[in-house]
């Protein structure tokens, strides 16, 4: 056998053999942190991904291929050291996403902090109902608009009346622990029902920050450059890529900021800063849902994140 054609064979089986390797790791089990951490439960727009009577490119494959799936943006807090975590946004996937976030962690969930009352962000809720989990006063934590929406209108009221939720207020510093705390702050968004809230996490001295809708960030009264740069990590909006993605209809109307503009915005930070930076809460039009796309690999080359399901921050490190 020609000398050439050695290369070839062995250039080939080291390939498959890469891919059977990579393959194993998928399976491989990655233990829980021992020290508090957040974890990604989800990336997609509030209708997930793919999204319903969707049939176009961005869709088509993933509805016979539910591997290729993204459930709907939220993050948790884990604390192993008190057996308890803590979820931001009830979303449609809530059941899957509590599942998960229980298997991974072997904790309780203690409580649930919820953004704003648009369909991704809140609706979770009625998993906690007498239909399904009956809950017991499980703590939610909102702002006085959503606590009036959740406690004025069914099937919501419900919830309230029969006690499977606790409404719990958002206007100081919740103290979780002796080295975990929430804050909330308001950011612009179309508020039809209630306030739009970003959060504060703390663990420890550790600032984390949680905003995954938001309009404009020059329609912001805050900094949002001074917050990155006082901040440790942050999940930032990252809905649309650009103008344009959704053909026929006006994206003003819908005045997320789109991904490129946020790279154009953070561009004279320094790369400490940009690599605080994941988008997240990705519409199912958004191109960088694609690891492979070229949007993503143009994000990943101006030194910022797309965040991840299963992806971890561990501020403190073994």
């Amino acid at each position: 056998m020609k000398d050439h054609q050695l290369k070839f064979i062995d250039k080939h089986f080291l390939i498959l053999f890469v891919i059977i390797f990579l393959s194993a790791c998928k399976n491989v089990s990655i233990e829980s942190p021992a020290e508090p951490y957040i974890k990604v439960l989800g990336i997609a727009q509030d209708a997930g991904f793919p999204q319903a009577q969707c049939n176009k490119k961005c869709c088509k494959d993933l509805w016979d291929n539910l591997s290729l799936r993204e459930k709907v943006s939220s993050i948790a807090l884990v604390d192993p050291t008190s057996n308890a975590s803590w979820i931001f946004d009830a979303t449609p996937d809530f059941k899957d996403q509590l599942h998960l976030l229980e298997k991974f962690s072997k904790t309780q969930l203690k409580g649930i902090f919820l953004t704003h009352a648009h369909i991704g962000h809140y609706t979770g809720l009625m998993q906690l109902g007498r239909e399904a989990m009956g809950a017991k006063q499980m703590p939610v934590y909102c702002k006085e608009r959503m606590k009036n929406y959740l406690t004025n209108n069914g099937p919501w009221s419900q919830l309230v009346t029969l006690k499977n939720i606790h409404l719990r207020s958002l206007d100081s510093t919740v103290q979780l622990s002796k080295d975990l705390k929430v804050k909330a702050f308001e950011v612009p968004h179309r508020d039809e029902y209630s306030e739009t809230v970003g959060f504060e996490i703390y663990i420890r001295d550790k600032r984390i920050i949680f905003i995954p809708d938001i309009d404009k960030w020059n329609l912001w009264e805050s900094s949002i450059i001074d917050l990155i740069k006082d901040s440790d990590r942050l999940y930032l909006d990252g809905t649309f890529f650009a103008n344009g993605e959704i053909p026929n209809r006006d994206m003003s109307q819908i005045p997320h900021p789109f991904i490129e503009e946020s790279i154009s915005h953070f561009s004279k930070l320094s790369s400490e800063d940009k690599d605080k930076i994941h988008f997240i809460h990705f519409n199912h039009t958004n191109p960088v849902l694609n690891t492979h796309s070229t949007e993503s690999q143009k994000v990943l080359n101006h030194g910022f994140h797309l965040a991840r399901e299963g992806d971890i921050y561990l501020p403190f490190k073994p």
